[in-house]
Formats: structure tokens, sequence, C-alpha cells
């Protein structure tokens, strides 16, 4: 396991390799695009994702400095802050669109199925209220075959807590529920497959 000195020393190391990459002329880091940003910032997409290591929206969609509004949290949940965030960026920079982008072999699914099959006392305040978000979504699942095959309950639990999170969230504020009523943002749902690097978007309406 890497020490936190290691992992220091490998953050450090990887930002000089940032600024080696901006000085050497790649165009996505460019000193014409990077001048603009501390002015400004003009995002196309906001990005409603999980925390997960292995799901960066900036890689995942190729895209560059400015280019999404990224909330990253764990089980891509929709809480106050995230709907605060959304709010934020959606009426500032007048960005139009919002991804709810869940994504395979989901860890905070995985934490919410256990605590419903095997329930414990040793979830912590904080774990438990991503729990307590995710439960609703997965919970209807447990009440059917899906329980028997915990593959397919996953499979199908990562897409029902995207698809909550985005009903959820196109009606979390009057704010929001204005800008969409206006045809000024639309919300969608999708899944990042860990295994191809494939997204899948559904639950579109609005966008297309």
């Amino acid at each position: 396991m890497m020490s936190a000195h290691e992992a220091l020393d490998r953050l450090r190391n990887g930002n000089r390799d940032f600024v080696a990459r901006m000085q050497g002329g790649d165009v996505a880091l460019s000193d014409s695009r990077r001048s603009e940003l501390p002015k400004d910032q003009n995002p196309f997409a906001i990005i409603l994702g999980c925390s997960d290591s292995r799901v960066p929206a900036e890689i995942v969609f190729n895209q560059g400095l400015g280019d999404l509004f990224v909330i990253r949290v764990a089980g891509n949940i929709v809480a106050p802050s995230q709907v605060g965030s959304v709010e934020f960026a959606a009426a500032r920079y007048d960005t139009a669109l919002v991804v709810v982008l869940g994504h395979t072999q989901c860890g905070g699914i995985l934490a919410t199925l256990e605590a419903l099959q095997q329930p414990s006392e040793k979830l912590s305040p904080g774990l438990k209220s991503i729990v307590d978000r995710v439960r609703p979504s997965v919970a209807p699942l447990l009440k059917t075959d899906l329980r028997n095959d915990l593959d397919s309950l996953v499979r199908h639990a990562v897409r029902a807590n995207v698809a909550v999170s985005v009903n959820h969230l196109r009606h979390a504020s009057a704010l929001i529920e204005q800008l969409i009523q206006d045809g000024k943002l639309a919300v969608v749902g999708a899944e990042y497959s860990l295994e191809t690097g494939a997204v899948d978007f559904f639950d579109t309406a609005g966008a297309e």
C-alpha cells in the first residue's frame, strides 16, 4: 500500500509532468487556452458522477481544461450540495446539459446492497448518509428474482440508481425545473462500462 508521503510525491511529480505538457505545446493545454480560463469558464456540460477513481469524467469523455463542470460524489447521489452546484453552473454559465454518470461495479451500490442484505451497525454516519440515498432505488430490486443473481442485481441497481438521481435532479429545485421547462436545460442518465470504456446514454428526454 502506498504511504501518504509516497502519494504526495506522486501528485507533485504528476503536476510537474502536467506543467511540462503545457510548456511543450499540448493543444488542450496551450498558453492561449489557459490564458482564457482565469478570467472565466464556459463548460458545455455538467457531469454528476461517482467519485470512483476509475471514472474520471474529463478522461472518459476526452475533454480538456474548462470543458466540463464536474461534480463527483460516491454513488452519484443527489444531495443539496450537488443540486446547488448544478444550479450554479446552469445559471452562471448557461450550461444546457447535465449528465448523471453511473458506472458498472459501483462501490456505492455494492455497499448499499450489502447493508440491505446484511444490516450492520458498523456504517459510519457519513457512509450511512450515502447508503440511505441509494437505498430507495435498489431496495425494490431485492424483492425480485434478481436477488438470486448478484451480477444481474448490481447491473440493474446501477441503472436504477442513475434513473432515480436523474428524476430527483429534474425536480430538485424551482430553478432547475424552470430551466428544463424553458428548454434551457436537459438532465440525462448514462452508464460508463469499466470493462469496455464505453458510455451508454439513456433516459435522454429533452436532449434529443
